[in-house]
């Protein structure tokens, strides 16, 4: 059998998969006298899963994570509190339907980026679009953009992604412009899509952050835990472990 036209045709539908399998599988179902219908299912099947890696390993890498991380990695013995029943809960995404927001707050060195690094991996996984940003990061950037009079461009970057990973808050302080700069983004996302976001400071002390302002911290916390889902992690820095206990 001339395979040429097959071959052309494959190549122009960009049906990698098939145009690299067909004739080993043809080969294999000619041996096993397999029913026509299955050798097509298989060489689709074949194309179809080859496409959802291809697309999952483009949502990843699109997310912008610092690296790859699953829950299963988290060492859950070394925080001296953690809901653990509560984070689990979160990996089945039914925050995502709600268009709900999740916190993770405690102090450096607990495992906050971790888990939310492997919930945006999740959220991949099943589909949906993550962009994992460090909080300073992200302000410096639309700073910037505004300056080159691309804040509008910018800001849909942050506000339409699914699943948008905002990591530091509060590490560094940030000033009005920055402080409005996260409304911006927290209010386009409101009630529309789901936001991740770890610190390192209690809610109470939020106004701390934006400059003792009390006005514009009540607004952005208004907009962020109206729907939310607050995981407190307390202990000391897994970091520092062979410092503090050395062997």
């Amino acid at each position: 059998m001339n395979t040429s036209h097959l071959t052309d045709n494959l190549e122009y539908l960009k049906l990698a998969y098939i145009q690299r399998e067909h004739r080993e599988l043809a080969e294999k179902a000619a041996r096993e006298a397999m029913a026509h219908g299955d050798y097509l299912d298989r060489l689709v099947e074949g194309e179809v899963l080859e496409r959802r890696q291809q697309e999952l390993e483009r949502r990843l890498r699109n997310a912008r994570f610092p690296y790859r991380k699953t829950l299963d990695q988290y060492q859950w013995s070394w925080p001296k509190k953690i809901n653990q029943m509560a984070v689990k809960q979160l990996f089945r995404l039914e925050f995502l339907k709600n268009h709900s927001n999740v916190v993770l707050v405690g102090s450096v060195g607990l495992g906050k980026t971790h888990l939310a690094v492997a919930l945006g991996q999740c959220a991949c996984q099943a589909g949906h679009s993550v962009l994992y940003v460090p909080a300073i990061e992200m302000l410096n950037d639309l700073n910037a953009a505004q300056s080159h009079k691309t804040l509008k461009q910018r800001l849909r970057r942050y506000s339409e992604v699914e699943v948008l990973i905002l990591d530091e808050v509060g590490y560094l302080p940030i000033d009005k412009a920055g402080a409005d700069m996260l409304f911006q983004v927290l209010a386009a996302r409101y009630e529309k899509a789901s936001t991740i976001l770890t610190t390192n400071r209690a809610y109470k002390h939020w106004q701390e952050i934006f400059n003792n302002d009390a006005t514009l911290t009540a607004a952005l916390l208004d907009r962020l835990l109206h729907h939310v889902e607050t995981i407190v992690i307390e202990g000391r820095s897994y970091r520092t472990k062979d410092q503090i206990n050395p062997p």
